[in-house]
């Protein structure tokens, strides 16, 4: 059984959930599951709700589909705590109690799970729908400073290399990929910071 790892499952990737949930059990390693909002999320943003209500809304999307995967057979949580198994975080309680990050559209999912693998001191892994982070089309295999992408929301980065968080972004469409890279494999994707 490898170290515990935070594991962030974009919301692109709702048709994909039960293949990477295997995934994630196969691999032995506990998880910490951070729920994107996915389809919820974007409803939200379709109503123009923005600021403190947008905000808080766009969290409840996101505990939305984190009882989407708990369905699945994953364990809900809803504070922060290292994972002893596969578990999936319920982040609105524990968001509003804390309150850690500003309210705006330019946080999303993204940095909610870099929050919360700084505060655990645990490796950050992305799923998301495109193979890493690209600027200009391009994609980047490391990033060590701040950089204009749309792959993830525009406070990302700067988070993770201010918190220093290991963090590793991939694509969780591609069969084999996540499961290599638990395994310590070497796969295409973006590290940041390390």
């Amino acid at each position: 059984m490898g170290e515990p790892i935070v594991v962030k499952i974009g919301g692109s990737l709702i048709d994909q959930l039960e293949r990477i949930i295997g995934v994630l059990r196969r691999s032995g390693r506990p998880v910490l599951i951070i729920p994107g909002g996915g389809k919820f999320a974007r409803l939200v943003r379709d109503t123009g709700a923005d600021g403190e209500h947008g905000h808080w809304m766009a969290v409840a999307a996101m505990e939305q589909m984190g009882w989407y995967i708990a369905a699945k057979g994953v364990v809900p949580v809803t504070c922060l705590q290292i994972p002893i198994h596969q578990e999936v975080l319920l982040p609105y309680t524990l968001l509003r109690s804390a309150d850690p990050l500003p309210h705006t559209w330019d946080i999303t999912s993204d940095t909610i799970s870099a929050w919360v693998a700084s505060r655990l001191g645990l490796e950050l892994v992305l799923l998301k729908s495109v193979d890493g982070i690209r600027t200009g089309g391009i994609l980047q295999e490391r990033v060590n400073a701040d950089i204009t992408t749309d792959d993830v929301d525009p406070c990302f980065i700067r988070y993770v290399l201010a918190a220093s968080v290991r963090t590793t972004v991939i694509n969780g469409l591609v069969p084999g990929r996540v499961d290599r890279l638990l395994k310590g494999a070497r796969v295409p994707g973006t590290t940041i910071g390390f």
